[in-house]
């Protein structure tokens, strides 16, 4: 895996902008902000006592080597793994960096995403985007236990609620685990056909891809000093693999409690129109 402590280098273009936007002291104010927020969620943003710097963003386009898995084996492939999970790092650490270049105290609606480069199917592009943002008041222990800026994928929303019941972000953690899933026999598939049956091999192939992935998200968040990790999902994707290498991607936002505020708070009702 990547150092966690690791400083790449910025492109010139990303420095030119950077320095372009960036206050030009440390109480100073950004000449020109740039966010991807929506209304609500910047105005919810400023009322939790932050300002917005501008979009940092961080990319890796990675060439993801070849690993086999037995034919009847379950398993962990080890060396995907460790492309898939280094690859995001590094997009990662290059959006972290960029938010240090404009001396933020940390990144809010993270977006970590993946997509085949076009051109070249071998190839995988991995993009982290957020916002950077400064707290007005320099006092309070808005950064990470490391020191860095914190980062975060939850909503302006969910961002200001968090900061109401005197929580604050730690980190956007994430654990990754590619697993190759056993086929079965021929006289297996037979015995099944057109039965009602539960496969095992992939039961249990997917229930322990599952926690490894977990497990990882969990060591980062206490790696990082966090007392809990807070909108968790775990995504699953065969990304070019096929249906029996499969990718489990578990992500959430590390959180610690800074002070003892307990504020009752009132949520609007919100009415999904998704159709899904």
């Amino acid at each position: 895996m990547s150092d966690p402590n690791a400083r790449p280098s910025l492109s010139e273009a990303a420095l030119a902008r950077l320095q372009a936007a960036a206050p030009t002291t440390e109480s100073a104010a950004p000449r020109l902000f740039t966010s991807d927020l929506s209304v609500d969620e910047f105005l919810l943003v400023r009322d939790a006592g932050f300002e917005p710097l501008g979009l940092v963003m961080g990319s890796s386009v990675y060439h993801v080597g070849l690993q086999y898995g037995g034919w009847k084996q379950s398993m962990e492939l080890t060396v995907l793994t460790a492309a898939m999970y280094n690859a995001r790092q590094l997009a990662m650490y290059r959006m972290q960096a960029e938010a240090d270049a404009m001396r933020a105290d940390g990144i809010v609606g993270v977006q970590l995403s993946i997509r085949q480069n076009a051109g070249y199917g071998d190839l995988l592009d991995f993009v982290a985007v957020g916002t950077a943002v400064r707290a007005r008041d320099s006092s309070a222990a808005w950064r990470a236990p490391s020191g860095r800026a914190f980062t975060s994928d939850l909503s302006g929303q969910d961002f200001w609620k968090l900061w109401q019941a005197g929580y604050v972000p730690v980190s956007f953690v994430l654990g990754t685990c590619v697993y190759h899933i056993a086929h079965q026999s021929i006289r297996q598939m037979m015995r099944q056909a057109g039965q009602n049956v539960e496969m095992p091999n992939f039961t249990q192939a997917t229930y322990d891809a599952r926690e490894i992935a977990m497990a990882r998200m969990q060591a980062e968040a206490e790696r990082d000093g966090a007392s809990g990790v807070v909108g968790v999902r775990v995504n699953e994707s065969t990304h070019v693999w096929g249906e029996h290498g499969i990718e489990f991607l578990a992500l959430g936002t590390s959180v610690r409690k800074v002070n003892d505020r307990e504020h009752a708070l009132v949520s609007p009702m919100v009415i999904s129109l998704d159709s899904n």
